[in-house]
């Protein structure tokens, strides 16, 4: 199977240590953490992805907000500038240890951050980068 994956959330699996808005978010992210880190494809999609599953029975769920949108903007921008062949909207990514090595550390000097400023994660995200990854669930290999 593939895992479809917005733009932002590229970043977000970064500093991803098991914790999130709901149990349930939290149970589907580690089981969508453990296929990434088996070496699943990703499909890079332009709506609520796979991680969002959880949230879409909210009444409001924030998954569709401009800001969500806006950041998945910001990430495809910041990681095109960093990447040789930036990631495109439905395209299949296979996130390898080179590949992930790559992007936490431009997460880490700042260089692919844009999308975070004003998320409700940012402490927890920087606070994991600063402590050199420790605790992520996907490791780097």
């Amino acid at each position: 199977m593939t895992i479809r994956l917005r733009p932002h959330h590229l970043l977000c699996l970064l500093t991803y240590v098991g914790k999130g808005y709901s149990a349930a978010f939290t149970a589907n992210y580690d089981a969508i953490a453990a296929r990434i880190g088996d070496g699943e494809d990703l499909l890079i999609v332009a709506e609520p992805d796979d991680i969002c599953a959880p949230l879409l029975a909210d009444a409001e769920p924030h998954c569709h907000r401009d800001s969500v949108i806006e950041r998945d903007r910001l990430a495809l921008r910041d990681l095109g500038e960093l990447l040789a062949t930036p990631p495109q909207l439905g395209e299949a990514v296979v996130l390898d240890p080179v590949l992930l090595r790559q992007m936490r550390e431009a997460f880490a000097t700042g260089r692919t951050r844009a999308a975070c400023v004003g998320c409700e994660w940012h402490g927890l995200c920087t606070g994991i980068s600063a402590g050199g990854f420790a605790g992520v669930v996907i490791p780097t290999g």
